[in-house]
């Protein structure tokens, strides 16, 4: 046991550097898997209004990598900052605050390898196309679920249940609720304080609300899905008033759900849901939250905007793919395609119609339809984005509304078409001006989609693009609404034709049963 005199000497020392408000910096914390979130968590001040008076952040470091990253504050004198760090490796942060209190904080954290199924935020690549932060290829094959983190605990993971078997990839959700029916209890949280459905406290965020969608937004990670998330919708009419706030209230909320949420890798930036409609707001607010969220976005997450009718200018820096409504384009995939020539970004269709029985078109799409609209935006070079309102006697509520199970039968063919992409390459138009229905990588693999057509044979011609005397391939049949992959029996090896296109050496045409939805898959064997 110490002596007397050195514990009081001690003493003496702690209640100095108290006085002097010197603090000991947190010990290191656990290992971290890469793209993973490490957060720092302090206590600090609840007087007045912490969400306008205190300011907070880090600094990370890790060799030549330096990270600035807003924090927020999260209720009951808690601060937060959140951190996903992009390389292996020993890790330092620093805090900074006009609160005393949170300033100078410091600490070390190590960052090991990511674990299984972390492939990091994903990318745009090649132009058109995506890919994960460790160079995986990723092929968006999204679904729509507008409210499905505003309704209840039972139906929500009733909805993560049904996302795990299905084969979607992404969710377009919209975070501020743009319904409210007291009658069935819900929404359970709101973003702001106060009650509905106008008594807003519009200078205070509720907690509550953003831990529930970070709850949902982790469950989605941890299924492999990214959550496309929308900040703006137009649909509340003013019932609840999160569509039209003052300027000021819009860029607040913006980056306390940027500082909320950007840590997550699977976070996408939607701006919104058909912008055009939220008649309160112009061009220059957009441009102005587009630049808010790349300014406080320490990771860059990929950024959108969805449309009704006027397209937003994609060209814009600050947009890195574009966000389209056209179900008609989608019919052909030359149509689809010039989308690309125009922005040369990567293009989704996140709404092309859904499938559904509903009274209004854009909610009657047969399953069909869907599918074919799916493997249209693919030849194309692009992608489509799955949506379904199919109703039942008894019940109004839909998956895209506010999920639950699905219907349709279009799933399981969507499901058919990423097993087929999930070996291919990236998928670009090869004969654009000549014949769309063929995309791939010229002169290696090729899909040849016939649609609705249906052929009784197919004559082995392909363009001259990356073809050499000799070269050899291997055909598929693919049956894409029964789901069925066919060899066709023997290789086919091409010879120059003419000018444009090489053919099969012994003029062989490939016999076809002559149905619908069928397409072809080539692929180079040899040499």
């Amino acid at each position: 046991m110490p002596p007397p005199m050195l514990l009081l000497r001690l003493a003496c020392l702690l209640f100095l550097a108290s006085a002097c408000g010197l603090r000991a910096a947190p010990a290191s914390a656990a290992p971290v898997e890469q793209w993973g979130i490490f957060e720092v968590s302090l206590p600090g001040p609840t007087a007045g209004n912490p969400f306008l008076e205190v300011d907070f952040s880090a600094r990370f470091t890790h060799d030549a990598s330096t990270f600035d990253v807003p924090g927020f504050y999260d209720g009951n004198g808690t601060y937060r900052v959140r951190f996903m760090p992009d390389q292996t490796g020993d890790w330092h942060y620093e805090t900074r605050s006009n609160a005393p209190a949170l300033a100078g904080q410091s600490g070390n954290f190590t960052v090991g390898p990511p674990g299984p199924g972390d492939h990091g935020p994903v990318r745009v690549a090649a132009t058109y196309h995506f890919a994960y932060a460790d160079g995986t290829a990723y092929f968006p094959l999204g679904t729509t679920l507008y409210r499905w983190t505003h309704v209840n605990d039972a139906r929500e993971e009733l909805t993560l249940h049904t996302l795990a078997a299905s084969p979607f990839n992404k969710v377009r959700m919209i975070i501020p609720p743009i319904q409210w029916d007291p009658a069935h209890g819900e929404p359970l949280f709101f973003p702001f304080a106060g009650t509905p459905p106008l008594g807003w406290d519009f200078t205070r965020f509720n907690p509550d609300f953003f831990r529930h969608l970070e709850q949902r937004v982790g469950q989605l990670r941890d299924l492999g899905i990214e959550a496309d998330l929308i900040l703006f919708a137009p649909y509340d009419h003013g019932r609840l008033g999160f569509d039209r706030m003052p300027a000021a209230v819009d860029d607040r909320y913006v980056r306390y759900v940027v500082a909320r949420l950007a840590a997550y890798r699977n976070v996408w930036w939607s701006l919104a849901n058909e912008y055009d409609l939220m008649h309160e707001k112009n061009e220059a607010d957009w441009d102005r939250l587009f630049q808010i969220i790349q300014k406080a976005d320490p990771y860059q997450h990929l950024r959108s905007i969805h449309h009704s009718v006027l397209i937003y200018d994609n060209s814009q820096p600050w947009v890195t793919h574009a966000s389209i409504q056209n179900g008609s384009a989608v019919e052909d995939a030359g149509r689809a395609e010039l989308y690309r020539d125009v922005w040369r970004k990567p293009v989704i269709f996140d709404e092309v119609k859904y499938e559904g029985n509903i009274d209004k078109r854009w909610g009657q799409l047969t399953a069909q339809e869907m599918v074919q609209r799916f493997w249209e935006g693919t030849i194309a070079g692009t992608y489509v984005g799955h949506g379904e309102v199919l109703q039942v006697a008894g019940s109004n509520d839909t998956w895209t509304d506010s999920g639950g199970e699905l219907r349709g039968q279009s799933p399981a063919r969507l499901a058919f078409l990423r097993s087929i992409v999930a070996t291919a390459p990236n998928l670009d138009p090869i004969d654009k001006w000549q014949d769309s229905r063929l995309a791939g990588q010229p002169g290696q693999y090729y899909l040849l989609y016939f649609g609705a057509a249906a052929p009784a044979n197919w004559p082995f011609v392909l363009p001259k693009e990356g073809l050499t005397e000799g070269a050899t391939f291997a055909v598929d049949i693919l049956d894409t609404w029964n789901m069925t992959v066919t060899p066709v029996p023997g290789k086919f090896t091409v010879n120059k034709r003419d000018a444009y296109t090489f053919a099969d050496a012994q003029g062989r045409s490939i016999p076809l049963p002559a149905q619908p939805w069928l397409a072809l898959r080539i692929r180079r064997v040899s040499p």
